[in-house]
């Protein structure tokens, strides 16, 4: 029987130790890690509440973010990227 190949998507990744300050130890599947900042950004109210598609980074996300205080979701999965390997 074949081994069913993993998608790129859900394939464990290395992440930086900035990236697991704020979505715990990897590695982990791209998908965990959007789950988790998504779960550190709704527990740290960092949503903006005009526009939801913002989110204003704390300390821990700045760096993530490579120093940005605030993003939109489509441009943090771009600079969360550079914290996979």
């Amino acid at each position: 029987m074949a081994e069913k190949k993993v998608s790129a998507f859900m394939k464990p990744m290395k992440l930086t130790a900035e990236l697991e300050a704020v979505v715990g130890k990897g590695p982990m599947p791209r998908s965990e890690v959007v789950k988790g900042l998504w779960v550190y950004i709704k527990k740290n109210n960092l949503q903006d509440p005009k526009n939801k598609r913002n989110i204003n980074a704390d300390d821990k996300l700045k760096v993530v973010f490579g120093g940005k205080a605030v993003v939109n979701m489509f441009e943090m999965t771009k600079l969360v990227s550079k914290h996979l390997s």
